[in-house]
C-alpha cells in the first residue's frame, strides 16, 4: 500500500513538472520577449525575486522590472541592484560599476571599440579593430614621433627627429641622407653624396668631384677653387682694367671671387699681389699704375673676406715681361696681376 502511494505521488509530481515546463515554454513566446512568463502573462521569478531569462534574451529585451527598477503599482518583487546600473546583482558580472556609466547586459562598462579600454577611460574612441593601444585607449606610438605604429613605416625613429606623415625622417634635399645625419643640407639635386650627405670628394682635397677640374690631387696638396694644385706663382687670367686706370672690368669679378674662395680656405697663406704693365709709356708712370692696380685687386679680395694682413700689394711696372711687347697680343699678356706665395 505504501509503495503504491509513493508511486502515485511521484507520478503526480512528474506530471506537474512537465505541465509547468510546457506552460513556461508556451508563455516564453508571448508578449514579453526574452523572459519566461506564466499563462497569465506575468514574468516568472526565482526565490530571490530575479526574472527568469530565456536563452533568446538580448540586451534590447531588458525591462526595468527585471533589471533593477520597480514601476508604480507593480505587484512583482524588486530585484536587488547594488551599483544601480540596471542589472540585478544576481546577474551582474561587474557588481561595482561606477555611477552613471553605461553597461552591457552583464553589468560591465561598455567598450564600444573593443580595444580593451572601457568607454569612460577611453580618450580615443573608435580605435580601429586589432590595433594595440595604451592605457588610455589610444594607438601606440612606440618611437614617440607623433605617428601611431599602425601607420609608421619607419619604426624606431631617433628621439627628436622630424618625420613625415609616414613616420620617416625628413630628407629635405632629397640626397638619400636624412636631415639628422646630413652635414651638408641643401645639396643640389642629382649630386652624388657620401654617408654624411656631403658631395663626394674622391681625392680628399676639399673640392667636390663635380667641381674638381684636377681629380687625383696628391694628399695634403694645397689646391685652388677648381681643385688644382697651387703653384708658387698664380697668374690671374681674366683680370683686366680700364685703359690707364685701376678700375676692374670684364670677367675680373668672377676670377677674383674664385681666388677669394681659395685664399679663405688657407687662412695662414700670405701672398704678394703683384701688378705689371706693358712697356708703353714711362717706366715711372707704369710702376705707379701697376701699384694702384695691385692695390685694387687686394681691396676686392679683402671685401670678399680675405684677411687684408695676408695681402701684400706691390707694383712692378714694366719689369719681368712674360711675352713680346712688340706685339699687341704680347703686350696684353704683360698687363697682368699675379699672386706670389710668400707663406703657405
Amino acid at each position: 500500500m505504501l509503495i503504491k502511494t509513493l508511486i502515485s505521488l511521484l507520478s503526480t509530481a512528474i506530471t506537474a513538472v512537465f505541465i509547468s515546463t510546457a506552460t513556461m515554454s508556451t508563455a516564453a513566446a508571448g508578449d514579453i520577449p526574452g523572459y519566461w512568463t506564466t499563462e497569465s502573462g506575468k514574468i516568472w521569478r526565482n526565490a530571490s525575486g530575479q526574472c527568469w531569462r530565456t536563452q533568446f534574451w538580448k540586451e534590447e529585451h531588458a525591462i526595468a522590472e527585471c533589471e533593477g527598477g520597480k514601476p508604480a503599482g507593480s505587484d512583482m518583487v524588486a530585484v536587488s541592484d547594488g551599483d544601480m546600473d540596471g542589472v540585478a546583482d544576481g546577474q551582474d558580472s561587474c557588481p561595482n560599476s561606477k555611477s552613471g556609466v553605461k553597461v552591457d547586459a552583464r553589468g560591465c562598462e561598455l567598450d564600444s571599440d573593443k580595444d580593451g579600454v572601457v568607454d569612460s577611460m577611453d580618450r580615443c574612441p573608435s580605435t580601429p579593430a586589432g590595433v594595440a593601444v595604451d592605457a588610455m585607449g589610444c594607438e601606440l606610438d612606440s618611437d614617440k614621433d607623433g605617428v601611431v605604429d599602425s601607420k609608421d613605416r619607419c619604426p624606431g625613429t631617433p628621439g627628436g627627429a622630424t618625420v613625415n606623415a609616414m613616420g620617416c625622417e625628413l630628407d629635405s634635399d632629397k640626397d638619400g641622407v636624412v636631415d639628422s645625419k646630413d652635414r651638408c643640407p641643401g645639396t643640389a639635386a642629382g649630386v652624388k653624396v657620401g654617408t654624411t650627405g656631403c658631395e663626394l670628394d674622391s681625392d680628399k682635397d676639399g673640392i667636390a668631384d663635380v667641381r674638381d677640374e684636377c681629380p687625383g690631387t696628391g694628399s695634403g696638396q694645397k689646391v685652388d677653387a677648381k681643385g688644382c694644385e697651387i703653384g708658387e706663382v698664380i697668374v690671374l687670367k681674366g683680370v683686366t682694367f680700364a685703359t690707364s686706370s685701376d678700375l676692374l672690368k670684364g670677367d675680373s669679378s668672377r676670377v677674383l671671387d674664385e681666388v677669394a674662395e681659395t685664399l679663405k680656405r688657407y687662412p695662414n697663406m700670405v701672398v704678394e699681389v703683384a701688378g705689371y704693365t706693358d712697356n708703353r709709356g714711362s717706366a715711372s708712370l707704369n710702376k705707379a699704375l701697376s701699384q694702384k692696380r695691385a692695390e685694387s685687386v687686394a681691396r676686392y679680395l679683402s671685401a670678399k673676406g680675405v684677411s687684408s694682413a695676408n695681402l701684400k700689394p706691390k707694383g712692378y711696372g714694366i719689369d719681368s715681361p712674360i711675352a713680346d711687347n712688340g706685339t699687341a697680343a704680347g703686350r696684353a699678356k704683360n698687363r697682368r696681376v699675379e699672386l706670389h706665395i710668400l707663406q703657405q
